[in-house]
């Protein structure tokens, strides 16, 4: 698992919104409580923006050099959903 989230040299940033208590989040929110921890401990030197704000649909992006910028929604995805599509965001460039 761990493999998954050594970012590429050229990301800068991951920023995630999502809904604080929102059911449509949920599955965000348990994505980010269980992998925050390794992408942090394998990548401590890129920022990791956790953004919370009510209503918020879940969505995820990525910033890479020159200002760069994909994004991809993660409303209706599964725990196992995200973790793809955040892997395929970091991985990437």
């Amino acid at each position: 698992m761990s493999g998954k989230y050594a970012f590429t040299k050229t990301l800068k940033e991951v920023r995630f919104l999502f809904c604080q208590t929102g059911e449509h989040s949920a599955a965000a929110r348990s994505f980010l409580a269980r992998a925050y921890p390794i992408m942090k401990k394998n990548n401590p030197t890129t920022p990791i923006m956790l953004r919370e704000a009510a209503g918020t649909l879940p969505k995820v992006y990525a910033r890479y050099e020159f200002g760069q910028e994909k994004s991809q929604t993660l409303e209706g995805l599964s725990d196992k959903q995200i973790e793809e599509a955040v892997t395929s965001l970091v991985k990437d460039a």
